[in-house]
């Protein structure tokens, strides 16, 4: 089968609806909830404290066990998770804009902690569902196309949100942004559930098993080295980004200019890395991949330094313009690459029997720099600068490309996993 026969695939069709799911409720708490806070006039150290209510996103393998061992009456163990999270999503979605940020703060506080929970859950039935429905030599395209998707979901509340905003009262934009959750809903009715395993007999077998089954699949060594990996390998990428937009206005660009070019030179090239690195992966093979993506996310770290050392700009022209496009670019294009290897490394690693803990256990301990790590990139920079902080990003890079050495070796493919047949999802 060519590459493109397995992209145009009901599979991959089905990967385009679970991302564009799972990345609107994010980018709506990231993007649309600060824009409307700070337009009523809300204090940014209260629109900053907002943050903390991303922790869901970083906790979620608590109660993911409850998604492995228990199904809703309806749809499957998958599928009825997907549906109910998407319905409360919608309603969550559509009714936070009939709050006032002058006068019913705490109220807002509490439907967005409930609306990350909400899409925190979501997550991890979508994820699960994708690790059952996709064959072990899809996962990297598979995952490329739904982390595409994903960022592209970021186009509704964070640009035609903010258009309607300027013609159409809030209340009304939150009804339109929460409509945007039904193509996933309608996607959820019309597949199947895919059948690769039992659910575990007993609530203490989904919280025990997945950890044992790893730990015995892998050993204790080699399973510490993953979890390290798996907190390494994108810490420097992520915390190089922490404060990206300061880090430009400090450069002497404005608001607008980075806004321009950040939509350009940013979202196109991580849409375009991540498509292409999972076509590159059907040739390479995820080990391979994860080496030479991840070299391109240690290389743009090095675009932010050299950024730095150009200095402030007291007059920006054209010239400046395109560097701070190519070094946008180039992030966003390493981001695109190793993000597309890492999460198809993550959904390898899982057993179809405990998808949902495992998935959510990994791609937690990999929230974790985003989420602490990143909190601290501001004292670092007051420490060392810009250069000097980029330097470090760049430092904090190399453990997890040494780990590779281990847990991805660069001539050996991964072990295909002994599971069921899918069964009617195609």
């Amino acid at each position: 089968m060519t590459v493109w026969q397995q992209l145009f695939t009901r599979r991959m069709l089905i990967c385009v609806f679970t991302g564009f799911a799972s990345g609107l409720p994010l980018y709506l708490l990231l993007n649309l909830v600060p824009a409307w806070l700070r337009t009523e006039h809300i204090d940014l150290k209260v629109i900053g404290a907002f943050a903390l209510i991303q922790f869901p996103y970083t906790w979620k393998f608590l109660w993911a066990p409850l998604l492995d061992r228990y199904a809703v009456p309806v749809l499957g163990r998958r599928r009825g998770w997907m549906l109910l999270t998407q319905a409360a999503l919608l309603v969550v979605i559509a009714s936070l804009g009939g709050f006032s940020p002058q006068k019913d703060l705490p109220m807002i506080v509490l439907f967005t902690t409930l609306l990350a929970f909400l899409s925190a859950t979501l997550d991890i039935a979508l994820d699960a569902y994708r690790r059952e429905l996709l064959f072990d030599n899809e996962l990297g395209l598979g995952n490329a196309v739904y982390v595409n998707a994903y960022r592209i979901s970021g186009l509704i509340p964070g640009s035609l949100a903010l258009i309607l905003a300027d013609h159409l009262p809030w209340d009304m934009v939150f009804m339109i942004t929460a409509l945007f959750m039904l193509p996933g809903m309608v996607m959820t009715l019309l597949v199947s559930e895919p059948h690769r395993a039992e659910p575990p007999r007993t609530l203490r077998d989904a919280v025990v098993e997945p950890f044992h089954e790893f730990i015995s699949r892998r050993g204790w060594q080699s399973a510490l080295l993953i979890l390290a990996f798996l907190f390494f390998y994108k810490l420097g990428d992520s915390l190089s980004t922490a404060l990206a937009t300061p880090f430009y206005l400090d450069m002497g660009f404005s608001k607008s200019q980075i806004g321009l070019i950040a939509k350009n030179a940013g979202l196109w090239p991580a849409v375009i890395g991540a498509l292409s690195g999972g076509i590159w992966m059907l040739k390479l093979g995820i080990n391979r991949a994860l080496w030479l993506f991840g070299a391109v996310q240690v290389l743009s770290i090095f675009g932010f330094y050299w950024l730095a050392l150009q200095g402030a700009q007291a007059e920006v022209t054209t010239l400046h313009l395109a560097q701070l496009a190519f070094v946008i670019g180039l992030e966003a294009l390493g981001v695109g690459l190793g993000t597309a290897a890492f999460v198809a490394y993550i959904a390898h690693t899982t057993h179809p029997a405990y998808t949902a803990t495992q998935f959510a256990l990994f791609t937690s301990l990999a929230a974790v720099p985003r989420t602490f790590v990143n909190a601290t990139a501001g004292w670092l920079v007051d420490r060392l600068g810009w250069s000097g902080f980029f330097l470090l990003c760049a430092v904090l890079a190399i453990p997890g490309m040494l780990l590779l050495l281990k847990v991805a070796p660069w001539g050996k493919t991964q072990p295909v996993m002994e599971t069921p047949p899918l069964g009617r999802a195609q």
